[in-house]
Order: C-alpha cells, then structure tokens, then sequence
C-alpha cells in the first residue's frame, strides 16, 4: 500500500480551471497535484510519466475531449480512479452519463461562476477531495464519516428485526448514489411491463442529470421511468426518479397516494435525500414499503431504513462485492435493518420475491391501457 501523497492529474483546457484545481487540492496534505495538461493527448502522453493516482478529466476539450480521452485511458489503465469535471448543462449532463457508462469512476459538477469564489467554490472542492480519497484507498484513508464498511462488520448488527411473514409490498422505495447510473441501467430492465407496484427511486444527481438519466433508463426497460412531478399519482408499473434539487416525498389525499416534489433544506448533505422519501413512504403505506438500498458514498437511507422497519417493512440491500461503494447499503447492513443483503444480479428476483402479486397486476395493465 502506497504511503505517500494522493498524485491528481488535473485535465482541463481552461488554465483557470487548472490553477484554481491545483490550488484547491494542493492545500490538502494529503495530497499532490502531479501535473496538468490541456486536452487527451497531452494527459495521455503524462501518465506513464507522471504515474498518478487519479485523474481529474475536463469533458469538453479541443483535439481530444473527455470521452475519447477517457476510452483511451480504459484501454491500458482499468483501474485508474477518473473523475469527469463537468458542466451543469444539458450537453454537460449527456456527456458526463455518457462518459459513466465508458468507465468513469464517478464525476463532480463546475460550478456556475469558476473565478468568484464563494460557496459553490468550497461546495465543489469539498466533492473533490471527499471523492478522491474515497477511490484512492491505497493512498490515504477516507474521511471516517464515509468509511465504506466491511462485509464482517455488517456480520453482528447491532439490532436485529424478526419479520417471519413480511406483508407483501405495494411500493418499492430506492435509495442509490455512486455509482447508480450504471447499476440501475443494469437493473430496469429486469422488471417486466405488468409489475404490481410504483417504484420510487432517489439517485444523488443534479438537475438536469435527473431529467436525461430517466430518459435513458425508460429507454431500456419495459416499463415507464419518469422524472417525477409534484401532483402526480402514484401508478403501479411505473417509476418515478426524484428530480435534481428537490426532495420527493408522497402523500395520501383521499384514495389516491400522489408524488410532492419540494425544497425544504438538504439532508445529509443531500437533495434529493433518500431519508426524505423513505420516511414519507413508511408513513403512507406502512408494513406494505420495500426499500432497497444501493451503492453510493455517505449514510443516506440510514434513517429512513429505522422509520420503514420500525412501521414493520422490508429493507434489502445491495452487497459490498457488487457495489462501486459500499456506504449507504453498508450502513444499513451493519444497524441490522437489512432483511437480506444481495448481489446486484440477484436484486431484481428479490424484489419481485416481495411485492404484492394476483389481482394488482390487472391494474397494472389496466394503467398502463389507461395511457394509451
């Protein structure tokens, strides 16, 4: 295990960028700013030569820009940590899910206004250096708040719920964050046209983020995903993702349980929060609530996993093995509120092991004929 400092290569066109990342990760101890360049081929060519940890990639460059450099370095490095620099833009946002799904480790937004300091500056930094350290385990140790934990740990829980006979579910509430995009697109596709339930889906992204990854989702699956908007009702065969920004929460008025989307503060750091929406679904339908919690930094779900199990639901997890990070599920194995702890392959048949079956399929399809 390397000893020493985290060695960044900074990529970016702009020499503003390159000096204001520079100057912000080289106040960290912990770590070294090896070099920089202004486009692919000039990063391409400093790697065997500066041998660093993680690189930190600028999407749109002249020459060469971020995806052809980013599927360039995958060809001879797999394991090198990339995080893709990119604009909160629609043409940002497609290029950074784009860039995910050729390998990037995980990305971090630029914030609106690079040269005026402020909050979005220290927001942006605080990313970065939570986010290397987190893949560049070898070199230094994350920050103790987002330590992924380990499998043995999760072994001795330090409660344990007995739920011999679970009610069937009549919602499935997820809770995903890096690494989810990816995963996700793996899992939609499972779910058949006729699935009994609604699905709601918290995944830490930005606005517009939100917007494309639900449009790439419903384009592989067989069933309906959607950003989701306040008013909504909540239709079983279909998923809503909560929109960037905003937390979702649903609400039973009258015999129809409908999606609010709202802007109260962050929680843990996070809105959308997957603690938000849990707890709204543990209090609208009680005993009847999976929630599923997948990979991703932080303990998000944490809370939301208590109030789901303390109304009698049932809470899965994604395994370590299988997870790009293993916090949020991780946390949950180890307070001991997971009813099972699942590989991502094995994670679609357990949810459709557990949700309401019979007749709801018939709604189902009757909504689904509905739309049409």
């Amino acid at each position: 295990m390397q000893m020493g400092k985290i060695r960044i290569l900074v990529v970016d066109d702009a020499v503003v960028v390159r000096r204001l990342l520079t100057d912000m990760l080289s106040s960290d101890p912990a770590f070294e700013v090896a070099g920089a360049a202004a486009n692919g081929r000039i990063a391409l060519a400093r790697i065997p030569l500066l041998n660093p940890d993680i690189i930190i990639l600028d999407v749109e460059m002249p020459e060469m820009d971020g995806l052809e450099t980013l599927a360039a370095i995958r060809k001879t490095y797999k394991r090198l940590p990339v995080i893709m620099f990119s604009t909160l833009t629609k043409r940002g946002a497609a290029a950074t899910l784009d860039a995910l799904a050729l390998g990037a480790t995980d990305y971090v937004t630029k914030p609106s206004n690079l040269g005026g300091g402020g909050q979005a500056i220290e927001q942006t930094a605080r990313e970065l250096v939570e986010k290397i350290k987190l893949f560049c385990l070898g070199c230094a140790p994350p920050a103790a708040a987002i330590r992924p934990v380990r499998t043995s740990e999760a072994a001795h829980p330090a409660t344990t719920f007995h739920l011999p006979q679970p009610k069937p579910a009549e919602v499935v509430a997820m809770g995903v964050s890096t690494g989810g995009p990816n995963l996700l697109a793996e899992l939609m596709p499972f779910f058949p046209a006729d699935l009994a339930v609604p699905m709601l889906i918290v995944q830490h992204m930005p606005p517009i983020f939100t917007k494309l990854l639900a449009e790439r989702l419903a384009a592989k699956a067989r069933i309906p995903i959607e950003e989701a908007r306040s008013g909504q009702v909540l239709e079983p065969g279909t998923v809503w993702l909560a929109p960037g920004d905003f937390h979702m929460v649903v609400e039973r008025i009258g015999t129809e349980v409908r999606i609010r989307t709202h802007k109260e503060p962050p929680e843990n750091s996070c809105r959308p929060a997957v603690d938000t929406l849990f707890r709204s679904v543990a209090a609208v339908y009680g005993p009847a609530t999976l929630a599923v919690v997948m990979t991703g930094m932080g303990q998000d779900g944490l809370r939301g996993c208590e109030a789901i199990r303390s109304v009698g639901g049932q809470v899965i997890v994604q395994d370590e093995a299988s997870s790009v990070v293993w916090g949020m599920p991780g946390f949950v194995a180890r307070a001991g509120l997971a009813d099972r702890v699942v590989p991502l392959p094995e994670l679609g048949p357990e949810i459709m092991r557990r949700i309401r079956k019979g007749p709801a399929s018939r709604t189902a399809s009757e909504f689904a004929a509905r739309r049409i």
